[in-house]
């Protein structure tokens, strides 16, 4: 069965930048249907609110929160893994045995090579290539990427092949009474280095936005014929409080959407700033425009499911179970939380249903006092699946046509069905303060001191009210300046 949507679902489905004739009532152009008409029509004043809470804003307020800033740059360092594990190729013929040149690390970072991974003499690894495993001793160093290995089992890597393959770090062996010095005589096979713990860096930047809703005085002191209402609280019949009311809404919104969406710009890209202006012409360059939002952390450092079959590729716990294989190989934070579409949540919702087979149909009476006379609950908020716990919950920025939905319709396999954001706080150090704080992985930085807060700025100027210029109109402005800070975003993971 297919769903049509009405092709004039609202009149006035979004606002427009003149005034329309439909906002209006026409007294006067026809004598049927204007004030020379001697039947008084029965207007309903109040405005029916079609689309019920139009706003889409509150999902960072319940997964992060928001903290003041006073520079143009927000700087943090997260942790490194604990053990040692690199990719890199393995010549079973190099040196005395074998050699293995380190590439890059087990997540892909190749700042591990020339000399600045942890692999030292003596160390026992493991060595994984194409469904084998040998377990060897490192006897040299021999060169800043290179080590040399000698297996435990036989006299030879005869097992293994040249190629790419994995190591991990398991221990080390020493003998009675041999100390960290060299022991073969020879300065590549010397101990005498101690492991340093790293730490990468990340920096985000914030953005200001803007906007500002305009009145003239006429229109302020003007009484209308339809009784507003709105998300701001304004209601009466000065249509103005309806419009600056959708303004501060809409613009409540864009703080969210903004961090949500954005990202910086790449090398390729003419946006930038030219005589301290944003601009799109060929003249300004990629400086520095942009934040790096939510998204684009995660598929910059985090994790992305396409699923196993679309969609609603929550069908099975096949897909389930994949996501907490990779969940395993981060940070196995416990507690997360799902922000999906509808669809998504449904599919959720059939999975764990399909789970239940006491019943025909997968309806079972009797279990949990479910009797056929009660109303059956076919959602679920939450679940548990091996050693995490999972609360879904409907994202209406995803679901909401005039957002992300209407463009997910369209966006095939580049849609965003949901995000999965581990719960809890992280433990990172700032360099403003020079020391380790906890944080939730996910927080807003704004820009605020002593002199201005710019978390939400709002002012008043014109004539209208209380006076600060001789225009005639009222301008009600709006500012902030603000950036996501996402923390962990190994962590993390979008659903597409």
């Amino acid at each position: 069965m297919a769903i049509t949507a009405g092709s004039s679902l609202n009149s006035v489905a979004a606002p427009v930048q003149q005034t329309l004739a439909s906002n209006y009532i026409d007294f006067t152009a026809t004598a049927t249907a204007g004030w020379a008409q001697q039947y008084l029509p029965d207007l309903m004043e109040k405005e029916a609110e079609v689309f019920g809470n139009r706003t889409i804003s509150g999902f960072l307020s319940q997964v992060g929160a928001e903290e003041a800033m006073t520079s143009d740059q927000v700087v943090w360092s997260e942790q490194s893994r604990l053990h040692l594990s690199y990719i890199g190729t393995l010549d079973v013929d190099g040196d005395t045995n074998g050699t293995f040149e380190v590439v890059s690390d087990i997540d892909g970072n190749t700042n591990v090579a020339d000399n600045n991974h942890g692999i030292r003499v003596n160390d026992m690894v493991l060595i994984a290539q194409a469904g084998t495993v040998v377990k060897a001793l490192v006897v040299e160093t021999p060169a800043s990427d290179t080590v040399t290995v000698e297996p435990y089992a036989t006299a030879a890597l005869s097992t293994l092949a040249d190629g790419t393959a994995t190591l991990l770090v398991i221990g080390s062996e020493f003998g009675k009474g041999q100390s960290y010095s060299d022991i073969t005589g020879t300065a590549a096979a010397d101990r005498r280095t101690a492991l340093e713990p790293q730490f990468q860096s990340f920096t985000n930047k914030p953005i200001i936005m803007k906007d500002y809703y305009e009145v003239s005085g006429s229109d302020a002191s003007r009484v209308g014929w339809v009784e507003i209402s709105g998300e701001e609280g304004q209601n009466g019949y000065l249509w103005y409080l309806k419009a600056e009311g959708d303004t501060r809404a809409r613009f409540t919104d864009y703080m969210e959407m903004a961090m949500l969406e954005s990202e910086l710009t790449a090398a390729a890209s003419i946006i930038g700033f030219a005589n301290g202006q944003i601009r799109g012409a060929a003249d300004a360059g990629a400086n520095g425009a942009g934040t790096e939002g939510l998204f684009a952390a995660i598929e910059s450092r985090g994790n992305i499911t396409s699923g196993v079959t679309g969609v609603n590729a929550a069908t099975d716990l096949a897909e389930f179970d994949a996501i907490l294989a990779e969940f395993d190989k981060q940070g196995a934070i416990e507690e997360n939380m799902l922000f999906v579409n509808r669809a998504t949540s449904l599919a959720f919702d059939d999975m764990l249903a399909s789970m239940n087979s006491y019943g025909a149909g997968g309806t079972s009476y009797g279990v949990f006092d479910n009797s056929e006379d009660m109303a059956l609950n076919l959602g679920f908020s939450g679940f548990r699946r091996g050693s995490y716990d999972f609360y879904k919950s409907d994202f209406r920025y995803l679901n909401d046509k005039a957002t992300r939905g209407g463009i997910n319709d369209r966006a095939g396999s580049a849609a965003i069905r949901g995000v999965i954001i581990p719960a809890g706080v992280s433990s990172v150090y700032d360099q403003q303060l020079g020391k380790n704080l906890k944080r939730p992985f996910l927080h807003v930085r704004y820009r605020a001191s002593q002199t201005d807060d710019r978390r939400m700025k709002t002012w008043v100027t014109g004539s209208v009210g209380a006076a600060t210029s001789a225009l005639d109109a009222m301008q009600i402005h709006m500012l902030t300046e603000r950036c996501l800070v996402t923390q962990g975003a190994n962590n993390f993971m979008l659903m597409k």
